[in-house]
């Protein structure tokens, strides 16, 4: 029998420390070369502008150090644990872990945005340090320890789908019914994970570790698939992106970079199946302990980047939004380039509920809504020399609930990421207001035009609270226009038949 090899508890916790760090600001390298290949490809201007946007981003956060997105994600950590390992610990293997996450997550020189709340169901207490993690074990022969650490962004964890399929019922059909449903709050284009068997939990589970398999569509197409699994890939892939729905879902030829698959024999009266996409915000890490100390991952070269840069639209309108009126905004049309200047209030989920009891109960706002633009987001701490931390948008579809009251409030526009709901695009119109998105995924970048930051309300609620930012320059795009036209409607639609058009016969 072999001899046992001895994992300490601080070799795992600093091994996890240090691939958190480093997946906070470095992409994996087979993600940036897919998506430069997409973005050299790409026809549509505005996703080809998102998608320059991510990329400087992603090469911003490589130099500085600094979060790719301002969601820094809940952590998932699997574990192969080889039999022949011992932990020397007296604390639980999620103990040790998570101790892992939060030294990552606090550390001083990046701190790391912490979004985990306990108590789910009701009072939904933020735990402050990003613990606990999602941790997944599996007992396997050997003697090492093998990671795979992500960082899952909640804006693409949201759009998870799952369904307990009838044995017959067609995959394809039933991911392709999906995909629209999820919009553009994943912040395509990305990777879609997809499970297939085993229980309901299980084909989750499989979707989940499928995203962390490297990119390979490319070499995949051009050899041509030997399986059924492969094949299932590539159908996935061209029809998927045959939808039109494009970067951050303003149009265009890609949606998704890969489509990956991971199966387990299943009960025979079913077949359960998951679907989960990975953002351009994709995180995730792979290391090895074998008893001789702690596993730091190597630094990628600079050069490995693609040379890619971003400068705002020539064509982009200048808007001061300290003087922005009604009739200003009602000159916007949908797709319209803008870059916003002056200041603008910020506010997300809790400050929104709050703001709703309060109404509830007469007690008047802290703040004054009246003509103001509002910007979702809960930023990162900022560190030294900066004004705030990465500050990108979250997915405005969550504040469609609240966007009657606010605009009753005298709320001019609105700026997240991602698509409106049909109830708030009426609202929008009625109150001849605009929608702005930002680009998800270039967090940084957004941060860079924020100027001043300061808490005016709420500031218990930490990066929830409601700041006043003073921006110079944000590049934007009006998604919603005041008449209710819609970009996340009409331009995939357009780029969907033109990619039709454009299939041979």
């Amino acid at each position: 029998m072999a001899e046992m090899v001895t994992i300490r508890e601080e070799h795992l916790v600093a091994s996890i420390a240090d691939a958190l760090q480093y997946i906070s600001y470095y992409h994996p390298m087979d993600y940036i070369r897919a998506l430069a290949a997409a973005w050299e490809r790409e026809e549509n201007p505005a996703s080809k502008d998102a998608m320059a946007q991510v990329l400087a981003n992603s090469r911003m956060c490589a130099e500085g150090h600094r979060p790719i997105c301002q969601d820094t994600g809940i952590v998932n950590v699997f574990l192969k644990w080889g039999q022949n390992c011992r932990l020397e610990s007296e604390r639980s293997l999620q103990e040790v872990v998570d101790e892992g996450v939060r030294r990552a997550y606090l550390n001083p020189e990046n701190k790391l945005r912490a979004s985990i709340v306990a108590d789910p169901a009701f009072t939904r207490r933020n735990t402050r340090d990003n613990t606990p993690c999602t941790l997944s074990v599996e007992m396997v022969p050997g003697s090492t320890v093998s990671v795979d650490v992500a960082a899952k962004g909640g804006g693409s964890e949201n759009k998870t789908k799952f369904k307990m399929m009838n044995p017959s019922d067609n995959l394809v059909d039933w991911v392709l019914e999906m995909i629209p449903q999820m919009g553009a709050g994943w912040c395509p284009p990305g990777q879609i994970g997809i499970g297939i068997g085993g229980t309901a939990e299980k084909a989750v589970a499989l979707a989940k570790e499928a995203l962390m398999d490297e990119i390979d569509m490319h070499m995949l197409k051009e050899r041509g698939p030997q399986t059924d699994i492969e094949k299932l890939r590539v159908e996935l892939y061209d029809r998927i992106n045959a939808l039109g729905i494009g970067a951050q879902g303003l149009g265009g030829l890609t949606t998704v970079l890969d489509v990956k698959i991971r199966d387990w024999p299943c009960h025979a009266a079913g077949k359960p199946v998951a679907l989960i996409p990975n953002c351009s915000a994709t995180r995730h890490a792979h290391f090895v302990l074998d008893g001789s100390g702690p596993s730091f991952l190597e630094t990628p070269k600079l050069d490995e980047w693609p040379d890619v840069t971003w400068a705002p639209d020539k064509g982009a309108r200048r808007v001061n939004l300290d003087t922005l009126t009604p009739e200003e905004v009602r000159s916007w049309n949908q797709g319209d380039r803008l870059l916003l200047s002056g200041h603008m209030l910020t506010g997300r989920d809790a400050a929104h509920k709050r703001i709703e009891d309060m109404l509830a109960r007469g007690e008047a706002l802290p703040v004054d809504f009246r003509g103001r633009a509002i910007y979702y987001v809960g930023p990162v701490d900022p560190v030294v020399g900066e004004v705030v931390g990465p500050a990108g948008p979250t997915t405005a579809t969550r504040m469609d609930k609240f966007t009657e009251m606010m605009l009753g409030l005298g709320l001019q526009v609105m700026i997240g990421k991602a698509e409106r709901g049909q109830g708030a695009v009426k609202e929008i119109a009625r109150h001849q207001v605009a929608y702005l998105m930002a680009v998800g995924g270039a967090a940084y970048l957004v941060a860079r035009a924020i100027r001043e930051a300061k808490v005016l309300a709420f500031e218990d609620l930490g990066m929830e609270a409601i700041y006043e930012f003073a921006v110079e320059d944000m590049p934007v795009t009006v998604a919603v226009d005041s008449r209710g036209n819609n970009v996340h409607e009409l331009a995939p639609r357009e780029w969907r038949a033109r990619i039709a058009e454009a299939q041979p016969a």
